[in-house]
């Protein structure tokens, strides 16, 4: 190879390590429905990052349900569990974390939902969102953190859940989103099992190399400053303990509790 050669092939590997190569931590979330990758903003959102790795590393992830869904607006996790025996328990949270509003809520951004007028209080729970949600959610209670966001065609996943039919169980339970379940198994008080949650059986990181946010060719929006009201993405309380138990809570309830609740405001 000639000197010339050697030079551009040094310089390509280069250029290469320092563009070409770099990128954030990406984890993948594992579903009963297909599987989705999100690139996370470590350097932006270094906070929200390492509180939403943490619980990863720990496993507190795994097995955790899709609880909530919103036609348009999001569909949210990280709040609760279930076990082989179809019993539902909270996810234990780790203490609350500072609000980093960095970036907007726009289509396919991952964020932290956080109780209703407390802007640092996010703790185990995100959501994707399902559309450009900024003038809402970019200012509502001090902004919500978007932390990171899915490639490729991850949100055709993500999609095919929340075009799944909700019903409406005791809160937090009011919009859950099931498969293999009609509006005639719901009336007829059918018990919900493994078969009809939406189980996220995994979320693993399959590449920690932490960069900026913009180095994979990822191209974040900036937060906007636009004001906005409508259904904000509450966390759904619960620390940790207490089986809510299937038969009692999906079975029982079903009489008791026939509506949708409101979307909180």
């Amino acid at each position: 190879m000639s000197l010339r050669s050697k030079s551009l092939a040094v310089f390509l590997i280069a250029f290469a390590a320092l563009h070409g190569t770099a990128h954030a931590t990406i984890v993948r979330v594992e579903t009963v429905l297909g599987n989705f990758d999100i690139n996370l903003y470590d350097n932006d959102t270094p906070v929200t990052v390492s509180n939403f790795l943490n619980y990863v590393q720990n496993g507190a992830f795994t097995d955790s349900i899709f609880h909530r869904s919103v036609t348009n607006f999001i569909l949210q996790s990280g709040g609760f569990q279930t076990d082989l025996n179809a019993q539902i328990t909270a996810i234990p949270t780790n203490a609350a974390i500072v609000n980093e509003p960095v970036y907007s809520n726009v289509r396919g951004t991952i964020s932290m939902a956080k109780l209703g007028s407390s802007v640092n209080s996010a703790t185990s729970q995100w959501f994707i969102n399902l559309s450009n949600n900024a003038a809402n959610l970019d200012s509502q209670n001090g902004g919500f953190t978007a932390f990171g966001e899915v490639t490729g065609n991850g949100m055709d996943v993500i999609d095919a859940i929340a075009a799944l039919p909700t019903f409406a169980f005791a809160s937090p339970l009011g919009e859950l989103p099931l498969q293999n379940f009609s509006a005639a198994d719901y009336s007829n008080g059918v018990t919900v099992d493994n078969t009809h949650l939406i189980i996220v059986t995994a979320i693993t990181v399959i590449d920690s190399t932490v960069d900026s946010a913009g180095a994979a060719g990822l191209n974040p929006t900036p937060t906007t400053a636009s004001s906005g009201g409508g259904t904000v993405p509450v966390s759904s309380g619960g620390g940790g303990g207490g089986s809510l138990g299937l038969f009692a809570l999906l079975g029982l309830v079903l009489l008791a509790s026939r509506r949708i609740l409101s979307n909180r405001a």
